[in-house]
């Protein structure tokens, strides 16, 4: 893994920060993508002095076409390949869709799923070249959907179906295509999650203690990356989720629909 360059998206709290650390301990080049700079500088220094890696903070917006290309086009110019793009950057939403309003959903496709594609398209023939990998994390929410998250849940799908598409047509190519879909994470996503008004939430809804770590999911995605896994499901409850919403969706139906139903102030 050492000499490797990686991209991580959404790289400034979270999974994408302890990605950072994760891959730096494996002697990788990391480069840092966020719309907030002074974190991702911070993190940048960091990581330069604990682990003698050479990681580069760069401002970016995945929303935005020409910035996906502006940051790809600065990593190869500083490090001259591509071997990893860890398309991480997301935000939530919380509002039944009668409340929720058409922009807000926008919004949401644009991170999530268009912040993927476009990452993805101008990484794509970097990556070519070193038979590297493409990562998307997405959510349990992408497989096991959730009410009051019609935008959210709507562009997890999507990344899925783009992946999952991607990786079929590169087959024969020796690109590593991967789909990580964690169960709930402790993170800041939930404070940030978009309301039907398209203000920020402010307070998580749920209990986070008993919520995976950031950095265990970080390692895995990081193990699976180094196995060439296909799809990963983090979380014991995420998979139980799946599994029902598979094999019997009205009964899985009725469950989410109590247990969001307690969440403190419900959407119901």
């Amino acid at each position: 893994m050492k000499n490797k360059t990686s991209i991580i998206t959404g790289a400034s709290s979270g999974i994408g920060k302890a990605l950072a650390y994760e891959l730096a301990k494996e002697g990788h080049n990391v480069v840092l993508i966020a719309r907030r700079m002074e974190l991702i500088e911070q993190i940048s220094a960091d990581l330069n002095n604990k682990f003698g890696i050479d990681s580069y903070a760069i401002k970016a917006d995945v929303s935005i076409e020409s910035d996906c290309n502006m940051f790809i086009e600065k990593t190869i110019e500083k490090y001259g390949h591509i071997d990893i793009l860890i398309n991480n950057a997301g935000i939530s939403q919380r509002a039944m869709f009668e409340d929720l309003q058409l922009d807000v959903i926008r919004r949401v496709m644009d991170v999530n799923y268009w912040g993927t594609v476009f990452a993805t398209k101008f990484a794509l023939p970097h990556i070519l070249k070193q038979k590297g990998s493409i990562v998307a994390v997405t959510s349990i929410s992408g497989m096991s959907p959730l009410p009051a998250r019609t935008g959210y849940c709507s562009s997890k799908y999507a990344v899925h179906g783009f992946m999952d598409s991607l990786r079929i047509e590169q087959l024969k190519t020796g690109v590593h295509i991967m789909v990580v879909a964690p169960e709930y994470v402790a993170s800041e996503v939930r404070e940030h999650a978009l309301m039907g008004d398209g203000s920020e939430q402010g307070i998580s809804p749920r209990n986070e203690k008993g919520m995976l770590s950031a950095e265990s999911v970080a390692y895995k995605i990081v193990k699976g990356i180094n196995k060439k896994r296909r799809t990963m499901l983090i979380g014991k409850k995420g998979i139980i989720a799946v599994g029902l919403a598979r094999f019997t969706p009205k009964f899985m139906d009725r469950l989410t629909y109590y247990a969001i139903k307690k969440e403190e102030n419900s959407p119901y």
